[in-house]
């Protein structure tokens, strides 16, 4: 009879890590595994011989781990490996014996490596210090956990976001601008006006207010971006159809419009999709169910981070409540499987019912906020409510009310018919967050398609204000500044409705609790912290600045300040007013789903951009693109500008001849990184599997030591 005592590397030790006396002198023969295909990942470990060296796994000693590793990856910091420090100690002597026999060529190299390397960990934990928000995301952190951290640290992605933006257009559109005009450089016309001579109507645009101006005027312009607002930087309208000329080069303002609008989109849109998909691999990692869901939960999910006694109080809860909806999870799925017939076609009629039910509602709001539209722009133009502040500022946002209205209600109804349908908790979340982003994108598409529907006159029986000028000019004289203000108007209201919310509803509702003692307040109950309902919120938030943002270039720097001021509003509603939410989105930590989100709705914001770029004729009267039969056609009157050299260069990149193999090319890519995809899939099935068959032999092992340590007993 011999003893193990704890190691690393022993053979025959306990899987648990404890001291095991063994009955007999020999240990489990590997072969009585119930996987025998798991025996040849374990090496010398699983065949019971005793390696001269500790293995460090597969079968590889540390000295042919070693030897590996300075043949082929000898630029790994040491920190990097998972290893004690003692076997740090040796890779590092190793490495200096190594460096000692290279020739001078090559420890020059080496040390060059090194000191770059260097150079880069020590710049990292620099900028740690200057990034923004940092110790208070930590702070949040560690009493409220990282779920919630996740939507603080979304909002600063989202500042960031808005902040280089509005860099980007300042320094290529909004700065040279004001330059240009505070030195007073003698522009040259970019574009003719020969398009617009015929038809004088087409040219009229005066947004100066005429005659006396009520004392509200200056309010109303500010809250309505009318009047003077039209006429600044905010707005498309402002910016002119000039090439400034310069002692070396002549600066193009349309051109520079244009390209700096689809350099911002290309740059977000690889920003976020580089964010997404660090998400996308925790997401895999963290909510694969495959890989023992329960033992993740009660083993490696607790936060650590967190110091609060309370907060850990509520972290509990919160691991409880994911076992208790993964053991309810599993007991919808046996009554699924155990449900006749009959009691399924009963529960999809059901289904049916309500979802078609729900379409009614949504094609209700819909039509509310295409009438609501349709009204406002009505009287508007018409200036029955010029002269009431409070009308005219009623008429002014009453799509932005509408759609408020919509994403407030909807939502609680939704949540409210999702009990009926007999989902699973977690299909509860999912489904009714699609609902709700659907909403939110769909109510603004209708918005931007009734606008469209009055500019392009799709929806006038009188077509034929659109023909001499390709739009409706009669209304819209400059239809371009028209969108920027309805998507400012949309911004503004959209965070005074935040503002209203925590002001008039949290703190009271806070404040009703605390020194209330009426039941029915305490029923209702303290202020939840929604993640997902909050991060829906800034992500409609964001898709209304970047639709936006081509018509009013100024409404990135006006989200930054919103954002910021969001940032700490719910920083105080988070620690004075709200407690943890009952249900944890198991998402929110990851992110993936917030950024997916967020993807399509910078995938809706092209489509109103680019319809306009190709297809709507721009004002004759007002911005940098008057004059020119659509917006986009500024690119190829500037390429005619350009050598003959570069003029050939663009016209066969845009030609058939460049085209066709570039398809071609990039669908043998496409192909191989699907084939490399599969691959890599099959893999991990593999590898999952050989989990499965390591889990199913170490609970042998425990019945085996169990049953030995009985016999012994």
């Amino acid at each position: 009879m011999h003893r193990v005592e704890d190691g690393i590397g022993d053979p025959d030790m306990h899987p648990l890590g404890t001291e095991v006396t063994w009955q007999t002198a020999e240990p489990p023969d590997p072969s009585q595994f119930p996987n025998g295909k798991s025996v040849r990942y374990r090496g010398n470990e699983a065949q019971g011989r005793t390696p001269d060296i500790q293995p460090i796994g597969g079968g590889r000693t540390f000295q042919n781990w070693t030897e590996e590793r300075l043949g082929e990856d000898d630029n790994r910091p040491l920190k990097e490996l998972p290893f004690p420090i003692g076997w740090k100690r040796e890779i590092r002597r190793k490495q200096e014996r190594c460096i000692i026999m290279k020739t001078s060529w090559e420890s020059w190299k080496e040390e060059k490596r090194r000191s770059a390397r260097q150079f880069r960990s020590k710049a990292s934990e620099t900028l740690q210090y200057v990034e923004v928000w940092r110790s208070t995301l930590q702070t949040i952190g560690g009493h409220f956990g990282t779920g919630i951290q996740s939507y603080f640290s979304f909002l600063r992605f989202l500042v960031l976001m808005n902040l280089v933006t509005f860099l980007l257009v300042g320094g290529f559109i909004v700065i040279p601008n004001i330059l240009f005009e505070a030195l007073n450089l003698e522009p040259s016309a970019s574009t003719s006006h020969s398009q617009v001579l015929g038809n004088r109507t087409c040219l009229n645009y005066n947004p100066n207010p005429q005659g006396l101006e009520r004392y509200y005027t200056f309010i109303m312009d500010i809250l309505m971006g009318t009047g003077f607002m039209e006429l600044t930087y905010m707005f498309y309208g402002f910016y002119k159809n000039t090439a400034v000329n310069l002692t070396a080069f002549s600066y193009n303002i349309p051109l520079a419009y244009l390209t700096t609008t689809l350099l911002y989109f290309l740059l977000i849109l690889v920003w976020t999709v580089i964010r997404s998909v660090r998400g996308f691999k925790q997401s895999l990692l963290n909510e694969d169910a495959s890989l023992s869901n329960y033992s993740n939960k009660v083993f490696a999910g607790w936060d650590f981070c967190m110091s609060d006694q309370n907060i850990i109080q509520l972290k509990q809860k919160g691991i409880r409540y994911e076992l208790k909806v993964d053991l309810e999870e599993e007991k919808m799925a046996r009554k699924h499987a155990e449900r006749t017939m009959s009691q399924r076609a009963g529960i999809y009629i059901l289904r049916i019912f309500l979802n078609l039910f729900i379409l009614c509602l949504i094609g209700g709001a819909f039509y509310c906020i295409y009438l609501s539209t349709l009204v406002s722009q009505e009287l508007l133009t018409e200036n029955t409510v010029k002269g009431n502040f409070f009308l005219e500022l009623l008429v002014g946002y009453l799509p932005s009310i509408v759609i408020t209205a919509a994403n407030f209600i909807l939502p609680a109804i939704f949540s409210i018919l999702i009990k009926w349908e007999k989902y699973t908790l977690s299909w509860e979340i999912r489904l009714t967050l699609i609902r709700c982003v659907f909403l939110r994108f769909a109510s603004l598409g209708m918005l931007l398609y009734s606008l469209w529907n009055q500019i392009t006159c799709d929806g006038n029986p009188d077509e034929n204000k659109c023909k001499h000028c390709g739009y409706n000019s009669d209304v819209y004289q400059c239809w371009e500044t028209r969108v920027g203000q309805e998507m400012y108007k949309l911004m503004i209201f959209d965070f005074l409705t935040v503002l209203v919310v925590i002001l008039l509803v949290d703190f009271p509702r806070k404040m009703m609790i605390d020194h209330c003692s009426c039941k029915l307040i305490h029923l209702w109950g303290q202020q939840e912290f929604l993640v997902p309902q909050y991060v829906l919120d800034i992500i409609y938030g964001q898709t209304v600045c970047w639709i936006g943002t081509f018509f009013s270039p100024m409404l990135p720097l006006l989200n930054t300040v919103k954002y910021f001021i969001i940032f700490y509003m719910k920083r105080l509603t988070l620690t004075t007013n709200c407690r943890l939410a009952d249900r944890t989105f198991r998402a929110s930590s990851a992110n993936f789903f917030f950024l997916l989100v967020l993807l399509l709705g910078l995938a809706l914001s092209w489509v109103p951009i680019l319809y306009s770029i190709f297809v709507i004729t721009p004002s004759k009267a007002c911005g940098p693109f008057r004059g020119q039969a659509s917006i986009w056609s500024t690119i190829p009157t500037t390429i005619q500008t350009l050598p003959t050299v570069a003029q050939d260069f663009f016209l066969f990149i845009g030609s058939q001849a460049f085209a066709v193999p570039f398809f071609c090319f990039t669908c043998v890519i496409m192909v191989f990184l699907i084939a490399l995809g599969n691959s890599y899939g099959k893999l991990v099935k593999e590898l999952k599997k050989q989990l499965q068959m390591e889990g199913t032999d170490k609970h042998f092992l425990v019945k085996q030591i169990t049953r030995l340590s009985k016999a012994n007993n």
